[in-house]
């Protein structure tokens, strides 16, 4: 669907370092579409690096991942000073997912089973690619810890790919291939 994934990846995330336009604000509005009226994620800052949430929302690859933050009502959590490792998922692995499983997770009633599965997707502290190393348990915001392999060159968590890194300002994002479920 997407081609070339790496490249397009890491464009995408080079713009996002560069800066977060005003339309980019416009289009990460708070959850059920309404335009955000409080919270970080409002403060407008395009002299400093992004944090993970502007990352992901100068994107075109994390559409789904934000769609799934703004339902879940995390946005502005995520825009907070942290420290996070957030290990995002493309678009085109929400689309590994059974199909309607994300159009159902974003209902209003499944907010609680959203929000468990987006925390099994962050960790509290900012922890570069390097720091990683094979075999190693790293526990998460929620769900059980998830195990960091190293293969051929690459690091997966739990099966998940990591594709490429972005510093941000309150941690790091690794972009991967597969969605952590707990």
């Amino acid at each position: 669907m997407i081609a070339p994934l790496p490249f397009r990846l890491l464009g995408g995330l080079a713009l996002a370092l560069a800066a977060c336009s005003p339309a980019a604000d416009e289009a990460a509005p708070a959850s059920g579409g309404a335009t955000p009226t409080a919270g970080q994620a409002l403060v407008v800052d395009e002299g400093s690096q992004p944090n993970v949430v502007r990352i992901a929302v100068g994107s075109p690859d994390h559409t789904t991942l934000v769609a799934a933050l703004q339902a879940a009502e995390l946005v502005d959590p995520l825009a907070n000073v942290g420290p996070f490792t957030v290990f995002a998922p493309t678009n085109a692995a929400f689309d590994k997912l059974p199909p309607g499983t994300v159009e159902n997770l974003v209902k209003p009633e499944n907010k609680a089973t959203l929000v468990a599965i987006l925390y099994h997707h962050v960790t509290t502290s900012a922890l570069e690619l390097d720091y990683f190393t094979d075999g190693q348990s790293l526990n998460m915001v929620g769900g059980p810890p998830v195990v960091i392999t190293r293969r051929d060159g690459a690091t997966y968590v739990n099966d998940a790919k990591v594709l490429g890194s972005v510093r941000a300002s309150n941690g790091w994002v690794h972009v991967i291939d597969g969605v952590l479920v707990p």
